[in-house]
């Protein structure tokens, strides 16, 4: 969630030569959980200063999927910071994207925690830092994902098959880390590529409640608030279409003690295991079922989610097995689904007074 918002416009004039070659300049950065003086801009530098203290982090404008993304960062003593690509617009950057460590240190053997380290998971090839000011690349065209450091290849990936990265986010926002630490960058340009990601979208703009969805049970009253739909009373709102096999994700955020619901292969005939799976929405770590449980199936392990604040929800199904993930992170899977035949999508509101409220609905049939 955005805290006091600057926005940090870089000059034109420092980015001429490398726009005419195809690249832009990133512009009108956006800080993120961050006091206004926590990042500010020098001439053609972007600095981050030492009270930009984790999760304070700096973002882009707009998201990006596939891009190359060029620039330079200081070195002089202790310096902490990193480079977020395809950051999520809520929750945990190096979780649900990824982060490209920028750290001060020259190793011989590379660790995972290591200047050039997609942090805290992937070591570097090599650590190639240096004091002064180091050139960094970033090239993303899924699936391949190649980082260089001072024109050292440092990774060479598969991010459809690597296990650390297989279910990040393919888009996001580019984004600079306080850690804590003074560091700066320069001459941040970025060239887009053609995307490959599709998605359904069933919910982001208040005109898709009516064009994709329609109530099954109850009176959910669900209203459409910009691109946010809000839910209380008791009651399932349910996809027109149906779906198997599918990638189904979202934002979530609700009260304290809501008792919300996404149901999935739905009959429409309410939350009977007989009739559609529940993965529960409880924001209660000792519930019977709290947030993420596959309902009468398998209790989650309690993700870290607060009341009222945004979180990033993945419900994949696919045959038998089912996976749900919060801001990047696997909280319950199960394999041995006993149907698996097509159904809706359900929305569940369960208590009046416990508002639940979702945005950016969207799915990919699998």
């Amino acid at each position: 969630m955005l805290a006091r918002r600057s926005v940090l416009a870089l000059p034109l004039a420092a980015f001429a030569q490398t726009s005419e070659s195809g690249f832009t300049p990133l512009l009108n950065w956006q800080s993120v959980e961050a006091p206004e003086s926590a990042f500010t801009v020098a001439g053609s530098e972007i600095a981050v200063h030492s009270h930009a203290s984790l999760p304070a982090w700096l973002r882009s404008e707009k998201c990006y999927e596939n891009f190359d993304l060029q620039g330079e960062f200081f070195i002089a003593g202790w310096t902490d910071s990193g480079i977020y690509i395809h950051a999520p617009e809520h929750g945990r950057p190096s979780q649900a994207g990824l982060q490209i460590k920028v750290f001060h240190q020259p190793e011989t053997e590379p660790h995972s925690n290591s200047a050039g380290a997609i942090f805290p998971d992937i070591a570097p090839r090599l650590v190639n830092v240096a004091k002064g000011w180091n050139s960094f690349r970033v090239l993303a065209d899924y699936p391949r994902l190649q980082v260089w450091f001072n024109n050292a290849l440092i990774h060479d990936l598969n991010c459809a098959t690597h296990p650390a990265l297989k279910d990040r986010l393919r888009s996001g926002y580019i984004g600079i880390v306080g850690a804590s630490s003074e560091c700066r960058f320069r001459n941040l340009r970025i060239r887009e590529l053609p995307g490959k990601d599709k998605w359904q979208v069933l919910y982001e703009k208040p005109e898709d409640l009516a064009a994709n969805w329609h109530v099954t049970q109850g009176k959910p009253n669900v209203i459409a608030l910009g691109n946010v739909l809000r839910g209380d009373g008791g009651g399932l709102l349910a996809t027109n279409d149906k779906f198997q096999d599918f990638h189904f994700q979202c934002y979530v955020r609700g009260s304290a003690q809501h008792n919300s619901g996404i149901i999935f292969r739905s009959a429409g005939k309410g939350t009977d295991p007989r009739f559609g799976y529940e993965i529960q929405l409880h924001p209660v770590e000792e519930a019977h079922y709290p947030t993420g449980s596959l309902y009468h199936f398998k209790r989650a392990r309690y993700p870290r989610i607060q009341d009222e604040k945004w979180f990033l929800f993945d419900l994949i199904v696919q045959g038998r097995d089912v996976t749900v993930r919060v801001d990047g992170d696997t909280i319950m899977e199960y394999s041995g689904l006993p149907r698996t035949e097509a159904g809706f999508i359900e929305l569940q509101t369960h208590r009046e007074g416990f508002w639940i409220e979702f945005k950016h609905l969207r799915v990919q049939k699998l």
